[in-house]
């Protein structure tokens, strides 16, 4: 079975204007994930992190659905104080801070793939592969490859 770690961009997707045709996709290629998620095709690893960056949605209706939907999280990552040095590692190559802790709780669960509709965490994780225990990989691009 896939393991997979959704990022908080992926849970914030369906919720954005889905009149353009990527963000449209994206958004139905989530949803088509959460769904396998249900029915025990995937299994979703989430973490501390995310559950923090979800808690911060300032949206209560929007917040209240993504959390209802990380009920689906089958296995939970923390982040720990002996994770500081891969973060920090991560940062130097030019992730994000909250980008670098939710790639290392994604090594650290050692999921399939981290899926991201953020374009520079995906592009960054591109470029650096070589240095990561994970792949960084867009919704879309994944569901074409699994359907395969």
């Amino acid at each position: 079975m896939k393991r997979i770690y959704l990022d908080a961009c992926c849970l914030n997707r369906p919720f954005d204007d889905q009149g353009q045709a990527r963000i449209h996709l994206e958004s139905e290629a989530i949803r088509f994930i959460l769904k396998h998620i249900g029915a025990d095709d995937f299994t979703w690893v989430g973490s501390d992190v995310l559950e923090y960056e979800i808690d911060q949605t300032p949206d209560m209706n929007k917040r209240a659905e993504m959390l209802f939907s990380m009920d689906k999280i089958s296995e939970n990552v923390e982040s720990e104080h002996e994770d500081k040095a891969r973060i920090a590692e991560l940062e130097s190559l030019g992730f994000d801070s909250m980008d670098a802790v939710h790639l290392m709780c994604a090594e650290k669960a050692k999921v399939d793939v981290l899926l991201t509709t953020d374009d520079k965490f995906r592009k960054r994780g591109g470029i650096h592969s070589s240095k990561l225990k994970v792949r960084i990989e867009n919704p879309v691009t994944w569901v074409q490859e699994v359907l395969e």
